[in-house]
């Protein structure tokens, strides 16, 4: 009973435990990295990539293969020990070894393998950078939870504070000194404020619930981050030029190095295809021997043994196969003048690619000052709300102000302090986005 007792215990700290458990950003971007579906199929196109670079490494070895048959012949059939033809029952088999290699073909194969070499690297790339997307877009998520709860907060606040309104409106209400449409006018402020919380708290779900499903947890129901109040990260990115960043982002950032890799594999698509044009020479060997069942010595009268068939009549082969291009159809020819155009697009969307990494460079520098300068706009517009609203809020009190040009106050301030949360976490994002094309890493906030 006492074991029953532990283990239930045990149990049911586990439990609890995992109810509690609180997301970092660094544990969310690390479980997403390891667990997210496209991350993981772009991981099967890296395993793909090294086989075919097995492939091209077989290419260079000999094959060797193994040939048998049994057969029972009936009537007039060629005896395969003796060509000749025999009107009678027998049994025969063959069998036989043979192995070839490519002596040349225009370095098909050396250039096969440096283009299956050059074909991982680039699926490598393209795995990179689906998880350089999915730790933005987690990122992107975790704050956007962090500004959603923050705004609920504010909410909150401010019905506290209407609530303490009206209590105190109730007061002066009671005493004659304002009429009764104050009061009502706080109490409808109050309905709608709670209506806007309920909102908050429904968009702060649904941004959980997103987070949640990016990551691949089930129990989204229960998925929290960590409670902590972020400020605002450290601004030396800001301090670089933008043609620093956007020269480090060339080497960072894998939308440029993908370009690059598919230009490169376009080159040597286009070397295999010009290697068409060049003979090709193989080098063979074989050995083969046969049996039949119906073989009789001349000198002695005897049935020849199996194993003494085998020696008889067994033979090889030894060759060099050579085969020429002459005339194709145009199909080589054409094939290389595809290739050559398939190389100057891609040279196109390499040049493209720098050019569209550069400006997205300098977007983004300039969003995050823009972003910066509006969350400092921001924070002096609520300090000066608040300083009117409390103006404001001393002179409803006493009866010198009405309920219109008091709630005119408060709702001014309230979306002061709206703007800060928003302008705070784009400006955290933004500048995030800034740090990750210098190769900084996203995942932490301070």
């Amino acid at each position: 009973m006492k074991k029953s007792i532990v283990i239930i215990a045990f149990l049911f700290g586990i439990f609890a435990q995992a109810q509690d458990k609180k997301w970092t950003l660094l544990e969310c971007v690390n479980y997403a990295l390891e667990n997210n579906i496209s991350i993981q199929q772009s991981e099967l196109d890296v395993d793909l990539a090294e086989i075919d670079k097995l492939g091209a490494i077989g290419n260079f070895l000999p094959n060797l293969n193994s040939n048998a048959s049994y057969n029972i012949n009936t009537g007039a059939n060629i005896n395969p020990a003796t060509n000749q033809f025999e009107n009678a029952t027998f049994r025969s088999a063959s069998g036989g070894v043979s192995s070839g290699i490519n002596i040349s073909s225009g370095f098909a194969n050396w250039k096969a393998l440096q283009r299956a070499k050059l074909n991982k690297i680039a699926s490598e790339y393209r795995l990179d950078k689906m998880k350089d997307d999915i730790s933005l877009i987690v990122a992107n998520s975790f704050l956007q939870i962090l500004a959603n709860r923050e705004q609920l907060k504010v909410l909150q606040a401010q019905n506290s504070v209407t609530k303490e309104n009206i209590k105190n409106t109730q007061d002066l209400v009671d005493a004659g000194v304002l009429p009764q449409g104050d009061l009502l006018e706080l109490q409808a402020t109050d309905a709608t404020q709670a209506q806007q919380i309920i909102a908050a708290e429904n968009a702060l779900f649904i941004s959980k619930f997103g987070l949640a499903q990016t990551l691949q947890l089930k129990d989204y129901e229960n998925f929290d981050i960590v409670d902590e109040d972020y400020g605002l990260v450290a601004t030396d990115i800001l301090d670089k030029k933008p043609g620093e960043i956007a020269q480090k982002a060339k080497e960072e950032v894998n939308d440029v190095k993908i370009a690059e890799a598919n230009y490169n594999l376009a080159e040597k698509d286009l070397q295999l295809a010009r290697a068409d044009f060049y003979p090709t020479l193989r080098g063979f060997v074989g050995y083969n021997t046969r049996w039949a069942s119906s073989q009789i010595n001349p000198f002695t009268g005897e049935d020849i043994s199996f194993v003494d068939q085998l020696y008889l009549f067994d033979g090889t082969s030894v060759g060099l196969q050579l085969n020429v291009p002459v005339f194709n159809g145009f199909n080589v020819r054409n094939n290389v003048k595809r290739q050559k155009v398939q190389v100057e697009r891609l040279k196109y969307q390499l040049e493209q690619a720098e050019l569209d990494l550069e400006s997205t460079v300098y977007q983004a520098y300039n969003d995050a000052k823009n972003s910066k300068k509006s969350y400092e706009a921001a924070v002096q517009t609520e300090e000066a709300r608040r300083l009117a609203f409390e103006y404001a809020k001393e002179r409803y009190d006493v009866g010198l102000s009405n309920s219109f040009d008091f709630n005119q106050s408060r709702t001014a301030y309230e979306n002061a302090q709206s703007d800060v949360v928003r302008t705070k976490y784009d400006y955290i994002f933004r500048v995030k986005i800034l740090e990750f094309y210098f190769g900084l890493p996203i995942s932490v906030l301070n």
